[in-house]
């Protein structure tokens, strides 16, 4: 996908989600916090700060294993899953992490039948 149609597809992703859980146009933060929440597959619930962190770690291993730096390893006691790096994430412009993480997240959101 080139920049401008990732954009485009980011602000239709935005509005889709704003509007579902009537919230503010969320960021990507927000984005990988609810890709955590569905990974985890509890649903909804109450999360501490330590387990929104991790639920946004989860998002991006998710993500990013589309791509083949993780795999994913299974699930703890608790159902939480475990991923294991791959092969190294290249260092990529803070532009170029912006466009990608916003790609996969389209990508991801899409796979769901959500966008």
């Amino acid at each position: 996908m080139q920049a401008a149609e990732i954009n485009k597809k980011w602000k239709d992703l935005q509005a889709v989600i704003s509007e579902n859980f009537d919230t503010d146009i969320p960021d990507i933060k927000v984005m990988l916090f609810l890709i955590g929440v569905q990974e985890l597959g509890k649903g909804p619930g109450e999360f501490s700060k330590r387990e929104k962190e991790e639920l946004m770690h989860i998002a991006t291993c998710r993500l990013f294993s589309s791509l083949g730096f993780y795999e994913l390893e299974g699930a703890d006691e608790q159902g939480w899953p475990h991923w294991k790096l791959v092969k190294a994430i290249p260092n990529y412009t803070l532009m170029e992490q912006e466009m990608i993480m916003k790609s996969l997240i389209i990508d991801y959101f899409e796979d769901q039948n959500i966008l």
